[in-house]
């Protein structure tokens, strides 16, 4: 069973702690085994600044987790506890993947875990971690970064996306997704995407893509050009890669091609397909250009994703 450590320091927020919990400590039905979550830290340490943490394990817990997992601190202004610093360093070391959402960036860096790396953290906070730690290369326009055994969040809604994310690493999009749907929230948000929406575009059911998203969605397997979906939009190619880009952070053709990658994942997962069927059903046309791009975009080969993530996909 993969084992999460989630460490609780005085004052951790309890908007991150509450949403790891719910994504790594409820008993889920969705594969064979799911994940041991560990609630460490300082006894009395308070979350949320009023709630006070009964936690029966220290920090040596992260000794022997697979994924240790840091929430926001109190104040990105004070520094981390050292403490915690020294065991996070040395778990990474030993080998465990380690997360952080929020400004829980900052423990990491102080560890040196973000050093020469890309990293993330809530926009109002990211001048602060690029000046105190230059070392590190700060994006503050992403929602995560995932830089293989260290990945940064960006804030609230945004360490749920990881937390998410990682689930889809160790489960798959089928499990990913079905525990989407369980919580109610988005099931994929890319990494890449904006922190925040320019107050000029809309959002929400009624945002101005909604329909023509719905649109390509349902068209996947069919050979859909920009100039289709901006048709479809009833609005120029340049005026829907505007609304694309504020709203997904990418063009209209990587959106495209994203969810094709997608669905491609998700039928190699609950299918009996072969790539080529795979293929065509995605609009990636032939078997050598679906296992191009799926190669690209996510590191494995198709067959070897199906290998890895089929036994653990959930009733059809």
């Amino acid at each position: 069973m993969h084992r999460v450590a989630l460490p609780v320091t005085d004052g951790t927020p309890l908007y991150e702690l509450a949403a790891a919990c719910e994504v790594f400590g409820a008993d889920r039905e969705l594969t064979d085994s799911w994940y041991e979550l560990v609630i460490c830290g300082e006894d009395g340490a308070t979350v949320g600044g009023w709630l006070t943490a009964g936690v029966r394990q220290g920090l040596e817990a992260l000794a022997t987790a697979d994924t240790v997992l840091i929430t926001s601190c109190r104040d990105p202004l004070d520094p981390p506890s050292p403490a915690l610093v020294e065991a996070v360093r040395a778990a990474h070391a030993r080998g465990a993947r380690v997360a952080s959402l929020c400004t829980g960036a900052f423990t990491l860096a102080e560890a040196g875990l973000l050093d020469g790396r890309r990293a993330t953290t809530h926009w109002a906070h990211t001048d602060l971690l690029q000046a105190r730690y230059p070392s590190v290369t700060v994006d503050p326009g992403v929602l995560y970064i995932d830089d293989g055994d260290v990945l940064t969040s960006a804030g609230k809604a945004a360490g749920m996306d990881l937390c998410l994310h990682l689930v889809r690493l160790d489960h798959g999009t089928a499990v990913a997704n079905a525990l989407a749907r369980t919580l109610v929230v988005p099931p994929h948000r890319p990494g890449g995407q904006a922190q925040f929406i320019p107050a000029a575009v809309g959002h929400g059911r009624h945002h101005v893509l909604t329909g023509v998203m719905a649109w390509a969605l349902d068209r996947l397997g069919e050979p859909l050009t920009v100039r289709d979906l901006a048709r479809e939009a009833g609005m120029s190619s340049r005026n829907l890669a505007r609304h694309f880009h504020a709203v997904t952070g990418s063009s209209p053709l990587r959106w495209l091609h994203d969810q094709r990658v997608r669905r491609a994942q998700e039928l190699l997962e609950l299918s009996d397909m072969s790539v080529e069927q795979i293929a065509t059903r995605t609009g990636m046309g032939t078997a050598t250009t679906l296992r191009r791009h799926f190669s690209q975009q996510l590191g494995v080969p198709p067959e070897t994703y199906r290998r890895t993530f089929r036994a653990s996909a959930p009733d059809r």
